[in-house]
């Protein structure tokens, strides 16, 4: 835990800063709210309740410091098929149980599962959460649901986007985008669809409510599953966020602690009419790159961002969504890794497959959480294969042909137990075996049955068995599974 005096600091060591950066950072979040908000197919007021809520709890309870968490597409992104089949009071129930869920991982302490993401798997991960942001788009971008003029409008967004950025970076250029345009549309009267055709904007602060949903068991497994999948796909993209602000700043931060302000964060959230959220990537970039370090930051974005809407919700109601086309456009290019497409070519093939197949899983299900599954799992059966072809077992004979010596190198595992019985001559006729496993490690059931099994075949043919050079890790497992000393061997182990 850390200390009161350590705490205090992360609050008060960069208040100018801090200040200045998260009001940066509140301008560029109202944009990106009310899009994904959009995106899970709720009001817009929804996504801005749940950026202020997320912004300020986690500052409160978070464990990275400087890092922005509010709505995210990550997370807006699960919630489409939920909201659409079972309406807004079963998405916040759905937030209040992912949050209870994410207090318990940090609770459980399992933010070091990160480390068994390979970094192939995050460059999917990010990639497919590029092309779902885009695709939730294209119904704003579709010629017979919207007029011509939006595509004009959508091309001088992105131009605003790229080139006011050459003129000067003091202001965001995606507000920039939203300020212009809006203007535009407003004096030319054009006819075009706006924030206020979504739904309602909020108008006054949020207030404390219960999801109005039937507590039954048939409501739990409605809304578990995408409990779980936000849950899961949140802490992914805050726990890789969290690392990269890590390293901007050259500081440490606690994981499992983030995993509790996360979850603190959503539960809340759900019950002030908010929809869950997570760390967002590029928002805590400019906050790092604004000044912004310590919890102020954070706090001070979620804040005037709400009185920015509650304030001047008559105003976002007339941004035309072109704006917001083009900032989520911006967004989704942003995100995507381009790199990783020229790397193809010249990566490992294990790693651009574990990359592509998490990309497709994810953009074929719609669920980041399925994709990241499947991508742990291929690099673990790949990893499994690498260190299997590292495994060898060699053999020398005495001068009078007796005695055999087997010498078995590398790790010997679930992936390796076939070639470590392959490597054994069973009708060679000898008086002794020796097995030496100084050069390996024996690391689970499979590997102790394996050798169980060896060392009961030489033994069936009359041969004197023995196993050397057994590490202290590798005979403490041995100790406590093997069977060949054991009466009654053979049987209990084909019994297996």
């Amino acid at each position: 835990m850390i200390s009161l005096d350590a705490y205090r600091r992360q609050w008060t060591g960069n208040i100018r800063a801090d200040l200045l950066s998260g009001l940066v950072v509140a301008l560029a979040l109202i944009p990106e709210a009310i899009a994904f908000s959009i995106i899970a197919g709720v009001d817009p007021k929804i996504g801005l309740y749940a950026s202020f809520s997320i912004a300020v709890i986690t500052a409160i309870t978070g464990g990275r410091p400087g890092m922005i968490s509010a709505a995210t597409a990550a997370t807006a992104v699960l919630m489409v098929t939920l909201v659409r089949d079972y309406g807004l009071e079963y998405l916040l129930a759905a937030t209040v149980l992912a949050g209870l869920i994410q207090i318990g991982a940090g609770i459980l302490k399992l933010g070091f599962v990160m480390r068994y993401v390979s970094k192939s798997v995050m460059t999917g991960f990010v990639n497919a959460l590029a092309i779902l942001i885009f695709m939730a788009q294209l119904p704003e971008l579709d010629p017979r649901a919207v007029p011509w003029i939006t595509y004009p409008l959508v091309a001088a967004g992105l131009a605003i986007i790229y080139l006011f950025p050459l003129l000067t970076r003091t202001i965001p250029s995606p507000l920039v985008t939203i300020l212009v345009l809006t203007a535009l549309v407003w004096m030319l009267g054009m006819d075009v669809r706006t924030v206020g055709d979504m739904g309602a904007l909020p108008d006054t602060l949020p207030v404390f409510l219960i999801p109005d949903i039937p507590l039954t068991l048939e409501t739990l497994m409605i809304i578990l599953p995408y409990s779980i999948a936000v849950a899961v796909v949140g802490l992914l993209e805050s726990l890789m966020t969290q690392n990269i602000v890590d390293d901007l700043t050259d500081t440490k931060s606690s994981r499992n602690q983030e995993c509790i302000g996360q979850g603190l964060a959503n539960t809340a959230t759900g019950f002030i009419g908010g929809m869950a959220g997570c760390a967002m990537i590029g928002q805590s970039i400019i906050n790092v790159k604004s000044g912004g370090r310590g919890r102020l930051s954070s706090f001070v974005a979620g804040v005037f961002l709400l009185i920015l809407v509650v304030g001047l919700g008559d105003l976002v109601s007339i941004i035309p969504m072109a704006a917001l086309v083009a900032i989520m456009v911006m967004v989704s290019v942003g995100t995507f890794s381009w790199s990783s497409i020229k790397s193809l070519r010249t990566h490992p093939r294990s790693s651009s497959i574990v990359m592509v197949a998490t990309v497709v899983t994810v953009v074929y299900t719609h669920n980041l959480a399925i994709g990241v599954l499947v991508g742990v799992l291929l690099s673990g059966i790949f990893f499994a294969g690498k260190i299997a072809q590292l495994f060898k077992v060699s053999s020398r004979i005495s001068r009078d042909g007796t005695e055999r010596t087997y010498v078995v190198e590398g790790q010997l595992f679930y992936g390796s137990v076939e070639d470590f019985m392959n490597a054994f001559d069973f009708r060679e006729a000898l008086e002794r075996v020796v097995i030496d496993v100084s050069r390996a490690h024996i690391w689970d059931i499979s590997s102790v049955q394996a050798l169980d099994m060896a060392v009961l075949k030489f033994r069936r043919d009359g041969a004197e068995v023995e196993i050397v050079g057994m590490n202290e890790a590798s005979e403490t497992i041995v100790d406590k599974l093997a069977l060949h000393d054991k009466p009654g061997a053979m049987d209990k182990l084909m019994a297996h």
